[in-house]
């Protein structure tokens, strides 16, 4: 199936790029469900890992403006130990119940984020520990945390390049730990890595790209817009498995 709609599955993950840039949440928010159309769950959540660590490079490289060291130890170290844990369990898992579980997850995030517009996490160690934690398991079992982890990281008030950049680095450790685990799990399919070159320029052309947007409009104009979208990818996420 995926040969067959492969154009369409590239300017896809190249969108998903693009918005995970510019919303800060990380592109395996769109990408997961995204993928989810061409391919089982557990396929999904290998080419994710190793999607989101070219991507975590790339977008390293493009805003590499400062990092904050102590959000990197505070809400990093806990992400990096909880994906672990959550990729262990997640082959104990219904790939199916996995779907149902990943669109109710964006559903309620977006829900959540929408109607409490004036929502915040106050700017604590102890919070950044908590969402490390939930992002990190929520990462490693269903294949995208980063939401959760950017409204942790919001609270701390960066600039855009520092906030990306920051993220980035904690992600790139999420991501290589889980990769390991998804390895053994036989979630990497070795049929598949021919997409990871194409995964590769397609991380960067959208880092890029979103880099360019992130110039012209403000995050939070574009906040708004990404959290609709992830509203309408949770919906098709369950509706397809449905279907």
């Amino acid at each position: 199936m995926l040969t067959k709609y492969l154009p369409a599955f590239i300017i896809l993950s190249l969108l998903a790029e693009i918005f995970g840039t510019v919303g800060g949440f990380g592109s395996s928010v769109f990408f997961v469900p995204i993928a989810n159309f061409f391919l089982d769950f557990q396929s999904v959540l290998g080419l994710t890992a190793l999607f989101h660590v070219s991507s975590n490079i790339t977008k390293i490289a493009f805003f590499r403006k400062g990092l904050d060291k102590r959000l990197i130890l505070t809400l990093g170290v806990p992400a990096v130990v909880f994906v672990i844990l959550g990729a262990l369990v997640a082959k104990y898992f219904d790939p199916v119940i996995l779907t149902y579980i990943l669109g109710g997850f964006l559903i309620t995030l977006s829900l959540v984020f929408l109607i409490f517009k004036k929502l915040v996490v106050t700017p604590k160690t102890s919070n950044a520990i908590i969402g490390g934690t939930l992002s990190g398991f929520s990462a490693g079992i269903l294949g995208t945390g980063g939401a959760i982890r950017g409204i942790t990281m919001a609270a701390f008030k960066m600039s855009k390049d520092k906030f990306i950049a920051t993220s980035a680095v904690i992600d790139l450790g999420v991501d290589f730990s889980r990769t390991i685990v998804y390895w053994f799990n036989g979630f990497i399919k070795t049929d598949l890595l021919y997409l990871v070159p194409i995964l590769i320029v397609v991380s960067i052309l959208g880092t890029w790209i979103g880099k360019r947007i992130l110039q012209h409009i403000s995050q939070e104009q574009f906040r708004y817009i990404v959290l609709f979208l992830i509203l309408g990818i949770g919906i098709a996420s369950i509706v397809s498995n449905i279907w």
